[in-house]
């Protein structure tokens, strides 16, 4: 079962990698793999330079250690590629989607979402 988790936690940290460090076409492929199947991924869609996306900067990677292995927390930066924001449709950043781990979208927020709403929404879900 840990082998799983790990298995996991790999492919969870290469995808972020790429988003992360990859060309604008390969940012692209990247994002095809969110929602990551198997897990509950929530998806932050903002902008390194947005301000309240720089707010949710710290939280997002203090949850993204905390739950690794359990669920997959994804920032995109649609200012650096716009497929996301029309692939997600969304109208304002930042904008968090949470996935079930069948890929189908439970829960959408607009705007700032504090550390504990983001716990609480993964709790609802399952998440341990």
């Amino acid at each position: 079962m840990q082998k799983r988790y790990y298995c996991e936690s790999v492919y969870i940290l290469l995808m972020l990698t790429l988003i992360v460090f990859a060309s604008p076409t390969a940012l692209s492929a990247a994002t095809d793999q969110v929602p990551v199947r198997g897990v509950v991924t929530m998806i932050d869609l903002g902008a390194r330079k947005c301000i309240p996306c720089k707010m949710m900067a710290p939280i997002l990677v203090k949850l993204e250690r905390e739950y690794a292995g359990r669920a997959a927390i994804v920032f995109l930066d649609v200012w650096e590629d716009r497929g996301p924001a029309y692939r997600f449709g969304i109208r304002t950043i930042p904008t968090q989607i949470f996935f079930d781990k069948k890929g189908t979208e439970v829960y959408r927020h607009e705007g700032f979402l504090s550390e504990e709403a983001i716990v609480r929404q993964l709790k609802i879900m399952g998440v341990k």
